[in-house]
């Protein structure tokens, strides 16, 4: 086996380029003779535009143009689509309110774009568009989620602000489990809304080219292939050969930019307009207000239990907010994302969830690291908690109890999905040994004895990654098929170039990529060059999101590789004067069975490109395309442990411990494995005590800035312990299952079960900040 092949433990070999500031983002991307685009944007939540006058800003120094969205639409512009279309529980379809590039008539948030300025500099495209003078008729906002449906109509034939009222599972087994049960639990909480910040904000750089109709877009996009698609398909902006969508390095998604948006659409449009490349980078006050948010649930659950702790029934009411408008993939997070989940590991016979999604006027709501698998994961593990709590069964033997079982795999949950392995005992028993739970008494004496209290929480969480298979994601509302394409193409000198419709963010997939093809193939890791990110050099692929780069992109280079082979086989075959059947191939050696008769995969490879002992019936070359479909999801899962200390005096949370115990299935890199669990579980941590996105009454935003929405940091938390556990997926030839949002998964449950039991409560909001902390203490 190779020291750089599946399974290694390989350092990243893009951390060269970004730790010694080479990285080339869309922001470092200038063209020549490129002006700057400024956005005027709404300061109402609600409002009627009555008229623009953008005639001081036309004037005003350097201003190439000032458009609105009627010059969009006048030019053929359209609407930005939702891409998910779910049905609600009558069978009537959603309720889509067409959102423009730039609003026309009306604003439905603050931050909302209605117009752009284009100038020479950026300095004067922002002098220009302070000069937009906009009469506006304010409106009266629907800001409160739990007071949505009572509010005014926002859009035009929406009634109550109701995008679909949804529902799945058996209600009449729910309600009859219940009626027999020994113990029944009942929460009602909110998932707080949270505002994905990375590192890098949003950005585009368009250019047109008038003499070929063509544009390129450099855009900030976790998924320029499907980017293309939107905007040619939907959109209207070019025919889908005539764009081009280049997504360079991206330091950071987690979601925020799976979605089409405004910004670079309008951005792309006013390049043909304009004849000039056009850029534009978003500060971080219009990332607050612009991106598109995550989370935001009202919920009400209920859990029954029978006299021995064994679960019954589960009853889940949900009201989510989807925001202003429908993001690109908003319409199904809060449904085939998150009631799918709600079986977690547990065997609950019988499940019933209602999800009513909402329009308010606030920024749309979409997919945010785990994209309803943290919301449903918290309802799961705060119920189970506190039935523990409440029965006095300790909460890792309820478990235990209820817990599927490893001979009960393939198992069909009653919320549609069929998990096809697991062992979750395992994860939980690695766990409780790695944080020490017997001697947890103890400490928590010790902590006591100091004035302080001490908790500890559990999450055994699941999700589903990998979406698939395609046919049924399109039978369940998906505009798109959910495959995933690769090219491996062999150079004659043997080395190779791998071309992958999954997009790197952060993940590593230039070095995890080249590790399974090296393997594969037995060549070297440095002869294995990734490409990605560039509509232009792979023709289709779906992007990065839902931890399924790995599963479903990994999987599509493994059969590449295998045609590879395939073909490798038939030339060394001809060449050593042999049957293909009688050839094998293993760590880069094509050998002759039961002989000793071999070529290097090196050898076969520059006679593929110098065909003069060749079969006849074989074209040259060895460069071979595949599209991987996966034929269900994958299910990572495993169990995180939080251990707290509260300081009663001050409300302050400090996080002590965190165990995290994964299985992930068969890994290809445990460092770039444990960098994504890290990276997960901080931001899980952040959403359970310190981030919280919050709207006054007026539909401003008050957490738009790092001075009042606070960032995760390095002191909030400790040195996470983290550890696997393996059962290999059964049906993808990695026997990979996604690791990338399971510490966003667990995260929050864990540590919020901790910091209720230190302060002996039922419930307290998330985030656990000091003010919440320290009242509940006062309450209690």
């Amino acid at each position: 086996m190779s020291d750089q092949g599946i399974g290694q433990r390989v350092k990243r070999r893009e951390d060269v380029r970004f730790i010694t500031g080479k990285g080339r983002y869309t922001d470092d991307i200038n063209l020549p003779g490129q002006a700057y685009a400024v956005f005027v944007r709404s300061p109402h939540p609600r409002a009627r535009i009555k008229t623009i006058d953008a005639s001081a800003a036309r004037k005003a120094p350097g201003v190439v143009g000032v458009f609105t969205g009627k010059d969009l639409a006048a030019d053929g512009i359209g609407a930005l689509p939702c891409g998910w279309l779910v049905k609600s529980k009558d069978g009537s379809d959603m309720k889509v309110p067409p959102r423009p590039p730039l609003a026309i008539e009306t604003v439905n948030f603050v931050g909302e774009p209605y117009a752009v300025v284009i100038a020479e500099t950026l300095g004067q495209a922002r002098a220009a568009a302070a000069l937009v003078e906009t009469d506006f008729e304010e409106l009266e906002p629907v800001v409160s989620l739990a007071e949505a449906t009572a509010g005014p109509q926002i859009h035009e034939g929406i009634e109550a602000n109701r995008c679909y009222d949804w529902e799945l599972g058996d209600q009449a087994a729910v309600d009859a489990a219940f009626a027999k049960a020994a113990h029944v639990t009942k929460l009602e909480f909110a998932n707080n809304r949270l505002i994905p910040n990375a590192i890098e904000p949003r950005a585009a750089v368009a250019t047109y080219s008038a003499p070929t109709e063509e544009f390129t877009l450099y855009t900030t996009s976790q998924n320029p292939h499907l980017e293309r698609l939107i905007l040619a398909a939907f959109v209207n902006l070019a025919p889908e050969h005539k764009l081009r969508v280049i997504s360079p390095d991206v330091g950071g998604g987690f979601g925020s930019k799976i979605f089409v948006y405004p910004e670079e659409t309008a951005a792309a449009w006013a390049a043909r307009r304009t004849n000039r490349p056009v850029k534009w980078t978003a500060d971080r006050s219009e990332a607050f207000l612009s991106d598109a948010h995550g989370r935001d649930h009202l919920t009400t659950a209920e859990l029954a239990l029978d006299a021995a702790g064994t679960f019954l029934a589960m009853r889940v009411r949900t009201r989510a907010n989807l925001g202003a408008y429908l993001s690109t993939f908003a319409s199904s997070v809060p449904t085939y994302l998150y009631g799918t989940l709600l079986a977690g590991q547990y065997r609950t016979p019988a499940i019933h969830v209602e999800v009513e999604a909402v329009f308010t006027n606030t920024a749309p709501v979409d997919a945010y690291r785990g994209a309803g698998r943290p919301e449903a994961t918290y309802v799961v593990e705060r119920l189970v908690e506190t039935a523990a709590r409440e029965t006095g069964v300790d909460p890792a033997e309820l478990r235990r109890r209820n817990f599927i079982q490893p001979d009960q795999f393939p198992y069909e949950t009653p919320v549609a999905l069929v998990y096809d392995t697991g062992d979750y005992q395992a994860s939980l028993e690695k766990a409780l040994k790695q944080i020490d739970y017997a001697g947890f008494p103890a400490r928590r004496k010790v902590s006591e004895a100091a004035g302080k209290r001490r908790g500890l929480g559990f999450s055994c969480y699941i999700e589903a990654c990998g979406l698939a298979p395609s046919q049924l994601a399109i039978q369940l509302g998906a505009g798109v098929g959910l495959y995933e394409s690769g090219e491996v193409r062999v150079n004659p000198t043997g080395s190779v170039t791998v071309f992958t419709g999954s997009h790197s963010h952060g993940q590593g997939h230039e070095t995890t990529f080249a590790q399974i093809v090296s393997d594969k193939l037995g060549v070297p890791f440095e002869s294995v060059e990734v490409v990605h990110g560039d509509t232009g050099r792979l023709e289709f692929g779906l992007g990065t999101y839902g931890s399924r780069s790995v599963a479903v992109g990994g999987s599509a280079l493994i059969k590449a590789s295998d045609k590879i082979i395939a073909k490798g086989k038939r030339i060394a075959a001809h060449m050593l004067e042999s049957a293909p059947d009688d050839v094998d191939f293993d760590e880069g050696v094509f050998a002759v069975r039961k002989t000793n008769k071999s070529l290097t995969f090196g050898e076969v490879a520059f006679a593929a490109y110098v065909p003069a002992n060749f079969p006849e019936d074989l074209e040259p070359g060895l460069s071979e395309k595949s599209f991987y479909d996966p034929k269900n999801f994958t299910f990572p899962a495993g169990c995180h442990i939080a251990e707290v200390e509260v300081d009663p005096e001050t409300g302050v949370v400090v996080l002590v411990r965190f165990v995290a115990v994964d299985d992930f299935g068969e890994v290809i890199n445990p460092m770039i494995v444990e960098g994504q669990v890290h990276g997960g579980i901080a931001q899980g941590v952040g959403q359970a005590l310190l981030e919280h996105g919050i709207y006054d009454e007026s539909g401003q935003l008050v957490t738009g800035s790092f001075m009042d929405y606070c960032m995760p940091r390095a002191d909030d938390l400790p040195s996470f312990e983290v550890d696997t556990t393996v059962t290999p997926c059964t049906h993808n030839p990695l026997g990979v299952k996604g690791c990338g949002e399971a510490g966003a998964i667990g995260a929050p449950a864990a540590v919020m079960n901790a910091v209720t039991d230190a302060l002996r409560v039922k419930d307290l909001a998330m985030p656990a900040s000091p003010e919440r902390v320290w009242r509940a203490l006062q309450a209690a």
